[in-house]
């Protein structure tokens, strides 16, 4: 059903097709970018070439699985879906603990464990219900900070020109040349953000992004060697990395997995409240972490990376009015197309890291941005205060000195200096143990 002001607050009323396929494509712009750089960070932590065919895989893999994802979602079947307007696509709640697993342990470990944990996390369905109480604000807010906080240096040194150790130690790591390209990014990013509105705004990253492209293309920066290589239509491969199993590594993930369906709990209620002005029922809660959990185990099976529900296309729903399930079905069509391109993946490998930093840069800032916004919600009495800074100590003060655990066996010790892992065991445990009252 429509409202006076023309907005569609029925889940399964779809707008005229004229409308509905921008607005889909508009649900793809705001997330296109955030979905594709998580497959690009773990495919350098596990040492695969920048811009070569394992690495435009993964990325064909990102776009292919948030689609299939989404439609999970959207249309649903059976008790799996929450047949709203919920947009997937691959999560930056798993980089760290990822990008760990894959230098150490290698990409078969690494999408094994996500395997194992997508089908804990379609468990979790039955019960999410009963585990909110577990992951108040505090928990999440702190997890979602760590996660930013992580990856801020990422960001950084691929702005500068790269992450890996031949890279930072070039001539030209850290030049005027590289950081010009970046900052182009962030700039542009940051003026359609704030000057413009509607679908501008809403893109305001992909556009940077394309702009920091344009202008690297300009300055000799883009080898389009691998999109010419790249063939038409992809070729997936099932188990391409084989199966290794690691029990490090599942816990790791599992334990992400748990904090990612508590996300998607919140954009669940978010959505229903911005677009129908309701609260979210058990069923459509239910629905979604089964669809969290099915769409990240199906894409681990091909090679991709953990799905969850995407926030900044709750924004445009609040924004938009328009509560039309299938609106997002159409975004998720859009992102399987592009899937099924390698060109398209090939495109995007080119990207030089200047580049990719100038966009990472934002990104990332604005999950740890997230991450305070949530924590805001709490109390900072000296019992929270303690939690966060504890919590917050030693999960990052880990991973800036991981010496410090170097005899700590094979995947264990890249858990504990993951940063996010620490961080959220810590926070878990002292919420429970701590008593309110210090």
């Amino acid at each position: 059903m429509t409202d006076s002001t023309g907005s569609y607050s029925d889940p399964n009323q779809t707008p005229p097709l004229a409308q509905a396929v921008p607005l889909g494509l508009q649900h793809v712009l705001a997330m296109f970018a955030s979905n594709v750089t998580p497959s690009i960070i773990v495919a350098g932590a596990a040492g695969l070439a920048f811009g070569g065919a394992e690495q435009v895989y993964l990325i064909q893999m990102a776009m292919l699985f948030a689609g299939i994802a989404t439609l999970f979602q959207t249309v649903g079947f059976g008790p799996v879906g929450a047949r709203l307007p919920i947009m997937q696509g691959t999560s930056f709640a798993f980089v760290g603990v990822l990008a760990g697993i894959a230098a150490t342990q290698g990409l078969s470990v690494a999408l094994t464990a996500c395997l194992i944990g997508g089908l804990i996390h379609f468990a979790l369905g039955s019960v999410i219900k009963n585990l909110r109480w577990m992951f108040p604000p505090l928990i999440t807010g702190l997890v979602i900070l760590a996660i930013g906080l992580y990856l801020i240096p990422v960001a950084i040194k691929y702005a500068a020109g790269g992450a890996a150790d031949f890279q930072m130690a070039a001539d030209s790591f850290g030049s005027l040349k590289h950081w010009s390209v970046a900052l182009s990014v962030v700039v542009v990013a940051l003026g359609l953000k704030f000057f413009t509105k509607g679908a501008l705004s809403n893109s305001a990253i992909l556009i940077g992004l394309l702009v920091g492209y344009a202008i690297a293309f300009a300055m000799g920066m883009v080898n389009f060697g691998a999109v010419a290589k790249a063939s038409w239509i992809t070729s997936i491969k099932p188990l391409p990395y084989g199966f290794e199993f690691s029990l490090g590594a599942v816990f790791a993930v599992t334990l992400v997995s748990i904090v990612s369906a508590i996300e998607t709990v919140g954009d669940v209620s978010a959505t229903t409240k911005a677009g129908a002005n309701r609260e979210a029922t058990d069923e459509e809660i239910s629905g979604a972490t089964y669809a969290d959990g099915l769409g990240t185990a199906a894409a681990a099976v091909f090679g991709g990376l953990p799905n969850t529900s995407f926030s900044q296309n709750v924004g445009i729903v609040g924004m938009t009015g328009v509560m039309s399930r299938h609106v997002v079905t159409i975004g998720g069509i859009i992102l399987i197309v592009c899937g099924l391109l390698p060109k398209v993946g090939a495109v995007i490998a080119s990207m030089p890291f200047p580049v990719l930093g100038g966009g990472v840069i934002v990104m990332f800032g604005m999950v740890a941005a997230a991450g305070l916004n949530v924590l805001s919600e709490i109390d900072m009495n000296r019992r929270n205060m303690l939690i966060i800074a504890v919590s917050l100590a030693v999960g990052l003060g880990l991973n800036l000195v991981p010496s410090a655990v170097q005899y700590v066996p094979g995947v264990w010790g890249t858990l504990l200096t993951s940063a996010v892992a620490p961080t959220a065991i810590l926070a878990i445990a002292m919420n429970l143990i701590l008593p309110d009252d210090v």
